[in-house]
């Protein structure tokens, strides 16, 4: 794993817009930095596909055993959720994907950091922005990327389970969720699905037929909301959800509120003690007092590194602002991200349906990744033939 750079190409404006990606530049500052790229070894990328897949094998295991011994609690999940994910897991209602957050310095095993399972993004970056990267900077190279083609696979296969063959999309009023919901949306039509799409305020309540229904007033039966589960529960717009049960399916489903929420890590520890993709982690920061350097202070549904804090036995070593904290926190075990010229990255790796699908590299100059650190893209290398063309 090396870190390369090398001048941006002409015009790379133009050409990460026309493929999607609107959300190049914030503040001024570009977001999509392709005056660096990323190299990995073909085992690398299969120490890394590994680790995603072996992560989601336990964390639905772990999702199943909160719902069997009632754990909600310890996760802040409110008592008004508790039926909605649990209907939702005994529909087994479908799922399309989900972001785990690794360390990983090319050596050793990928480390989890989270797991994004409920609304990840930078999908657009890493679907489809670097891989058109790579074709015109790197002809014939190769990428950890068929995210695209597990898109459209996936939606294929879930189109016999879903509850009507007309899919709604829905975000905020927001560019970066904006141009995700338009790209999944052409991934589910590829797949033969028909789509609409309105904003999240749109969604309407139709209370005597007790039915969500669109702009037009036609019954929404399947949506994928780009929108946190958490949010949708705790607002009055939760109360309806209850009633309509069954008669609409929310992508990503309400059991994804489980593996979303920081508390599952000490979970995940707690079943897999030593596992060499897990760090360990506790609800108690207690647990961290004695024999561990540095540690992490997580709020339970912090996004973007919001609220936290790396923590010495001696002093604070950064933290990060935000507006989480009050639903409590949990404690997990500082694995440093690496180094490369003062930059630090974070493997973004994707489930796509069941399987791992392809990542992406967010970069920051500190040591906690958060809304301004930069997608950086990445390519497969392998040294005897570059050594034999060179």
């Amino acid at each position: 794993m090396q870190r390369h750079t090398n001048p941006p190409r002409e015009g790379w404006e133009k050409k990460v817009e026309d493929v999607g990606l609107r959300h190049h530049t914030a503040g001024g500052v570009p977001y999509w930095h392709e005056e660096a790229h990323y190299t990995f070894s073909l085992e690398q990328v299969y120490r890394i596909e590994n680790a995603t897949r072996e992560m989601h094998r336990l964390c639905i295991e772990a999702a199943e055993a909160v719902i069997r011994e009632k754990r909600y609690a310890e996760l802040a999940i409110p008592p008004q959720a508790v039926p909605l994910i649990e209907q939702s897991w005994e529909a087994d209602a479908p799922s399309l994907y989900g972001r785990f957050d690794f360390s990983y310095d090319g050596t050793g095993e990928p480390r989890m950091l989270e797991y994004n399972a409920d609304t990840p993004t930078s999908l657009v970056e890493a679907a489809v922005a670097q891989w058109f990267w790579l074709e015109e900077r790197f002809p014939g190279g190769d990428q950890f990327n068929r995210l695209h083609e597990a898109l459209v696979e996936t939606w294929t296969g879930l189109k016999p389970h879903l509850l009507d063959a007309t899919v709604h999309f829905a975000a905020m009023d927001d560019v970066e969720d904006e141009s995700t919901i338009l790209y999944l949306r052409d991934t589910a039509q590829q797949a033969g699905l028909r789509t609409l799409q309105l904003r999240m305020e749109e969604i309407g309540w139709d209370a005597a037929g007790a039915r969500f229904v669109d702009l037009d007033g036609a019954e929404i039966r399947c949506i994928f909301k780009l929108y946190p589960w958490e949010w949708m529960v705790g607002e009055a717009f939760g109360e309806h959800l209850a009633r309509s049960a069954g008669r609409i399916q929310w992508m990503e489903p309400a059991w994804k509120m489980i593996l979303s929420n920081k508390g599952i890590l000490p979970i995940l520890w707690e079943r897999s003690p030593g596992h060499p993709n897990l760090l360990p982690a506790y609800r108690d920061e207690f647990m961290f007092r004695q024999g561990v350097d540095a540690y992490v202070a997580k709020p339970l549904l912090s996004r973007e590194g919001a609220n936290v804090r790396i923590v010495s036995p001696w002093h604070e070593a950064a933290a990060s602002g935000g507006d989480y904290g009050e639903e409590g926190f949990v404690y997990q075990e500082y694995a440093p991200l690496p180094e490369f010229d003062g930059h630090r990255p974070v493997i973004g790796s994707w489930i796509i349906g069941q399987e791992p699908a392809g990542m992406g590299i967010r970069e920051s100059s500190g040591p906690i990744t958060d809304n301004l650190s930069r997608f950086v893209p990445h390519r497969i290398v392998n040294p005897l033939r570059e050594r034999a063309e060179r």
